[in-house]
């Protein structure tokens, strides 16, 4: 049923997660596994929450290098667990539209994603790529979400 998963990454650790859930969940169903990183070609720092900065001193061509080694450690991953996986990188002000593209063009069954949880006004002015992800990919969208301290 799920034949091709679409994992796009960030590197960050609750993306790590899911890399991990998809790895898991591939074995389980013989699937094959889609890295996805994008790159986005002004990167915003965040200085106070909700505020970004626009970083103008980042070069496109080491972001993609980033973005490939992320996708290159999911590819390593999956080989180790006996994981057929294809990687991509893209460059784009839009990630979402990256990653609906990249579930169609690679025919995906379904997307793992991480979201960070941002909430009030970092969510308002940072935009939640994984929302809209939600809102328009044509396949489900398994979301893993950052443990809250409540749930320990």
């Amino acid at each position: 049923m799920y034949k091709n998963i679409l994992v796009p990454t960030d590197g960050s650790d609750i993306s790590q997660q899911a890399v991990d859930a998809a790895l898991g969940f591939a074995r389980c169903c013989g699937s094959r596994i889609v890295a996805l990183s994008v790159a986005e070609p002004y990167p915003s720092v965040p200085v106070a929450d909700g505020a970004l900065v626009i970083d103008p001193g980042v070069d496109s061509r080491e972001l993609q290098a980033e973005a490939r080694d992320r996708v290159e450690k999911i590819a390593r991953a999956a080989r180790d667990a006996g994981i057929e996986c294809t990687t991509v990188v893209a460059l784009s002000f839009r990630p979402h539209e990256e990653i609906i593209a990249a579930a169609q063009k690679y025919h995906c069954d379904v997307i793992f994603m991480a979201s960070h949880g941002r909430r009030g006004l970092s969510r308002l002015l940072a935009g939640s790529e994984t929302q809209k992800v939600l809102a328009y990919a044509p396949v489900p969208v398994l979301v893993l979400r950052p443990p809250t301290p409540e749930s320990g």
